[in-house]
């Protein structure tokens, strides 16, 4: 009995070493990723652009796939690093004393896990690591010296639909890219490491075009920022480009009519402002939201649902659908027509979209950011010096700038802290800030009061941050789109554009921006009830909050 116990624990054990050492094909290409990456952005020959590096991963594939355990695979790579020429001992690698350094997004432990590598190996990536390249990058520019911008990818012609290799080199691509260059990667739900992993066999077993489409899409919808974006007319087919002729909003997990692309077919279609949709084509509004999340970026939930309710509510593939609606609280089932884009001949109200800023009742200044420009940075505050209160209503992307809020504070202020990628040292950070205001005797004195909503986007948002400066400043409204800073864009293999936020955006206190939004000091969620009555609750809170100060 003894021996018997003893081996079968000699067997177990064995099985048990074996398990460790064998890999799965996941495991082996989650390596080859990250090799691959690291080298083209560590390695001084790979990184001076020396190689064509998307050939050196479709080359080196197959010997990947045959490995079948950590020595073996080590072998692979001890070769191709052999091959890739010496790496000369690094005079200037270290970190820069005069730069604080922020840390929470790079990780590079991968390279010394002892499952996958032999420790000959770790030793030799961190070598690399520590002796770095340090030149002028080929694929990246650095301008104004705070951005790495992705170029010099090689083009490809009519890849809608790679062969798996090709798949899995577009993967690696954009993994990469993200791993080193998006400055919140570790601010997304799911570990990066964790996503490679799965999307993997997704990349790998797409079955045709619109599928490997979509999975580029969830791809890209998993970095969690409201900036990315996919330009797929595969993805946007698959979802439909077709309207329905009134705009909604999503109140309480029903979508509201707050107004109409067409009115002459939206009288047609017996739609009226106000009306309660609960339900499309049999389905609630957030099983249709909770179902087409992983489709739609977005770094919270409001922008989320914002941009879920554009891209599968108000567009689709068919010319009809059937919604459950209630009005003045009868409800009924109806079906409505969708419509080509060209049909609808939409044209936004002339007179409300060129107005830049006016005078309401009381003396209250109210600015209308959409129409903003750089130059009317200083004349728009300055027109309304005399009103005793302004309104910053931001509700919209904005192309005004920071120094918008020169002229409301007696003097220079930090309104953000800013992470910058490091070039010399790929997924490092540091820190740098933002001012606005000047040397101003004479500044504002009067109430600020700034307008936010889901639609309160990346320039908006940072400009937001800047006027919040101000000594009387608050901030109403309700969650922002939590997408900071400028982008960065880059492709897919076959030219499909996608985006990034470039740029690390956080308050001088260092809370964040992204995800989060700005912060807001009164919150205001429009209900049904005002929707239906035409009121702009948002703008009536700070017309009370304004009258309630004086």
């Amino acid at each position: 009995m003894k021996h018997f116990l003893l081996t079968t624990f000699f067997v177990l054990g064995s099985i048990t070493v074996f398990s460790q050492q064998n890999l799965v094909e996941t495991q082996k290409i989650e390596t080859l990723s990250k090799v691959w990456g690291f080298l083209k952005y560590y390695h001084p020959e790979v990184a001076a652009g020396k190689y064509n590096w998307d050939e050196q991963f479709i080359g080196i594939l197959p010997e990947i796939r045959k490995a079948e355990n950590s020595e073996q695979l080590s072998r692979v790579y001890h070769a191709w690093l052999d091959r890739l020429g010496t790496v000369k001992p690094c005079k200037k690698c270290n970190p820069d004393p005069d730069k604080e350094y922020f840390d929470k997004n790079f990780d590079l432990s991968w390279a010394q896990d002892s499952t996958l590598f032999t420790k000959e190996l770790s030793s030799r990536l961190k070598y690399i690591e520590d002796n770095r390249f340090q030149g002028k990058p080929y694929y990246l520019k650095s301008y104004n010296a705070i951005k790495a911008r992705i170029v010099n990818e090689p083009e490809y012609d009519n890849f809608e639909y790679p062969d798996g290799k090709y798949r899995l080199l577009a993967l690696a691509k954009y993994w990469n890219i993200v791993e080193y260059f998006f400055p919140y990667k570790y601010m997304a739900d799911q570990n990066w490491d964790d996503v490679l992993a799965e999307m993997i066999p997704k990349f790998t077993n797409a079955k045709d075009t619109t599928e490997y489409h979509l999975t580029m899409q969830e791809l890209v919808t998993k970095t969690d920022d409201t900036h990315a974006s996919l330009n797929s007319d595969y993805v946007s087919g698959f979802f439909g480009n077709k309207w329905i002729p009134a705009a909604l909003k999503i109140i309480e997990d029903k979508a509201i009519i707050t107004g109409f692309y067409n009115d002459s077919l939206a009288k047609i279609n017996d739609l009226r402002v106000g009306d309660v949709i609960s339900k499309i084509n049999g389905k609630k509004i957030s099983e249709i939201l909770s179902e087409n999340f992983k489709y739609v970026p977005g770094s919270n939930v409001a922008s989320k649902i914002r941009n879920t309710l554009f891209k599968i509510v108000v567009l689709g593939r068919s010319d009809s659908l059937s919604i459950y609606l209630e009005r003045d609280g009868n409800f009924q089932n109806k079906k409505i027509a969708r419509y080509n884009f060209d049909t609808l001949n939409y044209k936004r109200d002339k007179e409300k979209s060129m107005e830049k800023w006016k005078i309401l009742e009381g003396n209250i200044g109210y600015i209308r950011m959409e129409n903003i420009q750089i130059k009317d940075n200083l004349k728009a505050a300055e027109a309304l010096f005399s009103c005793s209160a302004i309104i910053f209503d931001i509700r919209s992307y904005t192309l005004a700038t920071g120094q918008m809020a020169n002229n409301l504070i007696p003097t220079k202020k930090a309104y953000a802290n800013l992470l910058y990628p490091d070039v010399k040292y790929p997924g490092k950070y540091y820190w740098g800030k933002a001012e606005t205001g000047s040397d101003n005797s004479k500044p504002y004195s009067g109430l600020v009061v700034i307008l936010v909503n889901e639609y309160t986007q990346s320039r908006a948002e940072y400009v937001t941050m800047a006027l919040q400066t101000a000594e009387n400043a608050v901030t109403i409204g309700s969650q922002t789109a939590g997408a900071d800073g400028n982008v960065n864009p880059f492709e897919f293999l076959g030219g499909y554009k996608t985006q990034i936020s470039g740029l690390g955006i956080y308050y001088p206190d260092r809370t964040p921006a992204q995800r989060k939004g700005v912060k807001v000091d009164i919150e205001v969620k429009p209900t049904i009830q005002g929707v239906r009555e035409g009121r702009d609750e948002v703008l009536e809170r700070a017309l009370e909050y304004i009258k309630n100060r004086k």
